[in-house]
């Protein structure tokens, strides 16, 4: 006698009896078992080359070409980089480090405080759902959003202290300034950054 069944007396016999009884609706299809994720998940490690203060060159996006001074890492290898905004156009944002050439140029940061800036300062603020009635007669008409001051005054500060450092070294603001490309027979996998 196993531990699936049992011994049962039934007049002058005995006969053995599952304990479970087989269920006798089965789905017409199998149930879908979720996939074991073997993964997991680690803190992104930058490449040695991307210090604080070097100059990095990104690679894709609107602002493809621009020459960026790295100001800090910030979560899941997201980088935070400026122009200055005032010297090439790019404000405070976040790059992938992905998307970016390090160049063995770098910047001074003495005077510079970055450390307000977080994922949180750079979240999008969620705009109220609108009914069928309003997306129907109103349309998607795209409104461009004006750059609150409180981000517009944060960029200027750290813009002011980097452009201290950034005058000090002869020729930097332009090499900054100037941007990226690449011409008919030029090898970058060959080229000293």
């Amino acid at each position: 006698m196993s531990a699936t069944t049992k011994q049962v007396t039934f007049g002058s016999g005995t006969r053995e009896v599952a304990l479970k009884k087989a269920s006798k609706w089965y789905p017409a299809e199998d149930d879908a078992v979720p996939k074991k994720v073997r993964k997991t998940i680690r803190p992104a490690t930058l490449r040695p080359s991307l210090q604080p203060g070097a100059v990095l060159i990104i690679l894709a996006g609107r602002f493809r070409g621009k020459r960026v001074v790295y100001l800090k890492p910030l979560t899941n290898g997201v980088l935070l980089v400026t122009g200055p905004f005032k010297v090439n156009g790019v404000p405070l944002r976040r790059v992938n480090s992905r998307y970016v050439i390090a160049t063995s140029t770098t910047v001074d940061l003495t005077g510079v405080d970055v450390e307000k800036f977080d994922d949180k300062y750079f979240a999008r603020e969620k705009e109220a759902k609108k009914t069928k009635e309003e997306k129907l007669f109103k349309g998607d008409k795209v409104t461009k959003k004006e750059t609150p001051e409180a981000r517009k005054a944060d960029q200027k500060e750290v813009d002011a202290c980097l452009l201290k450092n950034i005058k000090k070294v002869p020729q930097l603001s332009g090499y900054i300034a100037s941007s990226f490309s690449l011409s008919k027979g030029d090898r970058p996998h060959l080229m000293k950054f």
